[in-house]
């Protein structure tokens, strides 16, 4: 498993991370018992993933609690969020953070994100919440302070960019994917520039492991003039990814597209299904997809801003 430091955090973390949210939240989104959703979390630990990631909203940091008990917690790295709601105070926030640890049976987490917040939110946020993050640093129940765009509502990364006019992120989540690769311009060269931990999200989603799905954004990306149908088979838009020497699955080359990128640190891996799990393990730990193929996915996609994978 393949390492990184996550920007100025100074943290060593595996470049694969394991999400524990998006439309699975490690089985508990699609019925699956605790036990088995506990599992998975374990097998990424066992696999030599070390950073984690779950939210108050996921309803899984119990799960992930469960699946750390034991493990020494200095190895790990362990996030989590709170999302903002109107008029979040600053006690809430403390309160939720409290709880979280409560929920991991842990004293602290290394990185503790403001979690989707659109442009609209972020002034307020800034100038009400973060000192309230600050406060809870001092105290030692987080240790870097992180911020997630609401990329559904946000495919330009407009929240991220106004966040790089203030110093006190160490850590952004931003959406990603071989559909929307806009963050190459707008986040990721000032982000090295500043030295702060990228952590990607959507590396895949429906539209990169559901093949009708796919069909029907490449439609409506044609008829947004983002895509051009000249440059590509318009009935197998990725097939020309899956071959010897290339990538075993779309999925596969999403996720090794991700990993290759330069810019991000750490690419979450969400799924509550251990037979997926593994195979991403696999997939983390391929070379690079062939140069060509990347070339071709950079060209076709040059113009694409506004989907999100899902």
């Amino acid at each position: 498993m393949n390492r990184t430091t996550l920007g100025r955090t100074g943290l060593t973390v595996t470049t694969m991370g394991m999400g524990c949210g998006g439309p699975s939240r490690v089985g508990k989104g699609t019925g699956k018992e605790e036990a088995e959703s506990v599992a998975v979390v374990k097998r990424a630990i066992d696999a030599g993933v070390n950073i984690i990631d779950s939210a108050e909203i996921y309803g899984t940091e119990e799960i992930v609690g469960k699946a750390i008990k034991g493990v020494d917690r200095s190895s790990l790295v362990l996030c989590t969020k709170k999302t903002p709601t109107e008029g979040l105070t600053g006690k809430q926030v403390r309160e939720s953070l409290e709880n979280s640890l409560k929920r991991f049976d842990t004293d602290y987490v290394d990185v503790y994100y403001l979690h989707g917040v659109r442009l609209n939110q972020y002034e307020y946020l800034h100038t009400e919440i973060v000192p309230v993050l600050e406060d809870l640093r001092r105290e030692g129940k987080l240790r870097f302070i992180g911020i997630s765009e609401m990329f559904n509502a946000d495919t330009r990364h407009e929240m991220l960019r106004r966040a790089f006019q203030d110093d006190e992120w160490d850590v952004m989540m931003v959406g990603f994917n071989l559909l929307n690769q806009c963050a190459r311009e707008y986040v990721f060269p000032e982000a090295t520039r500043k030295n702060i931990g990228i952590t990607v999200m959507f590396p895949v989603r429906l539209a990169l492991s559901r093949p009708k799905r796919l069909k029907e954004v490449v439609t409506e990306l044609i008829e947004k003039k983002q895509l051009d149908p000249a440059e590509f088979d318009v009935n197998d838009p990725l097939g020309f990814l899956v071959h010897e020497g290339g990538a075993v699955s779309i999925p596969d080359a999403a996720y090794r597209f991700c990993h290759y990128e330069e810019g991000p640190d750490v690419i979450l891996s969400g799924t509550g299904n251990i037979n997926h799990m593994e195979e991403n393990l696999k997939s983390f730990d391929r070379p690079p997809l062939p140069e060509e193929d990347v070339e071709k996915l950079k060209f076709i996609f040059r113009k694409v801003d506004s989907v999100t994978g899902q």
